[in-house]
């Protein structure tokens, strides 16, 4: 999945000074959210979020924002000042900053272990795949920024994690059997010490509500959640109330067809087991 400050770290100022402009304009001009939502055809979560400095705004954004506020372009020559360093897949960057701000994540993975949980060797093997290929100096730029995700795991108490995985996840020996025993390995002590809740959907459960692809929930301490859904070489951010709910709905089913915590923890430990026997 595509790379967002960790949670507790500080939104980069430039976004917040963004945000506080667009609030301010917006109220001098007696604007409520929702009616410049309406006229910039823009949703009020999306606002919402910008305000608070959680987006990054697009050029788009900030073309129609200067036409309705009738700011003559202000918002539009801030934009190369936000510093967009496009360490992530561009489709993944505004769910990078969700990530980032999010008090609660849950998580769907159909063929991979996800990001925050990757170890630097399954990490480095993943972005060493793909086409076309990545020379060294960007696959090890991209595996800084993905290292530096997972830090936001060290605060124990947020945000709360779920992951789901795919039994496929497991069974993909990805950078062969010895990497796999560690790389399971790490998602076990996870789950063990209870910083992240693990479910698996077996490969008996058939089919399941998330079977067609990569779902990522989040949730906020003071604005709306949002879903993220990823496929090949495309993401995107679901804002609009009805289709998050579609999401979390989607969500809450599989987990319904997949192991209990502790039964999840004894197949991936079992599985570990295979590939520790196989590389000896």
């Amino acid at each position: 999945m595509g790379e967002l400050p960790v949670a507790g770290e500080e939104i980069p100022k430039a976004r917040v000074l963004y945000g506080k402009e667009l609030r301010s304009r917006r109220e001098a001009t007696g604007l409520t959210q929702e009616q410049l939502s309406q006229r910039t055809f823009l949703s009020r979560t999306h606002l919402a979020h910008m305000e608070a400095g959680r987006r990054t705004p697009s050029t788009e954004d900030a073309e129609r924002l200067d036409q309705v506020l009738e700011t003559g372009g202000f918002f539009v020559r801030f934009q190369p000042s936000l510093g967009d360093e496009h360490k992530v897949a561009e489709y993944f960057e505004a769910a990078a900053e969700f990530e980032k701000q999010a008090t609660v994540i849950r998580l769907y993975e159909p063929k991979l272990i996800p990001g925050l949980l990757q170890t630097e060797a399954y990490a480095r093997e993943v972005l060493s795949s793909g086409c076309p290929p990545k020379s060294d100096e960007e696959r090890d730029r991209l595996l800084v920024t993905r290292l530096k995700r997972a830090r936001i795991l060290d605060n124990f108490d947020s945000p709360v994690v779920w992951v789901l995985l795919d039994e496929a996840v497991l069974r993909r020996p990805i950078g062969g059997p010895a990497l796999m025993a560690e790389q399971l390995g790490h998602v076990v002590e996870f789950g063990e010490r209870r910083r992240v809740r693990v479910h698996v959907l077996p490969f008996s459960a058939g089919y399941h509500a998330l079977l067609e692809g990569l779902v990522s929930l989040m949730w906020f301490e003071d604005l709306p959640p949002v879903a993220y859904t990823e496929g090949l070489k495309s993401g995107r951010v679901w804002e609009n109330p009805s289709a998050v709910r579609e999401c979390q709905v989607a969500y809450d089913h599989a987990l319904g067809d997949a192991l209990s915590h502790r039964e999840s923890l004894a197949l991936i430990r079992s599985v570990a087991e295979e590939y520790e026997h196989e590389a000896q």
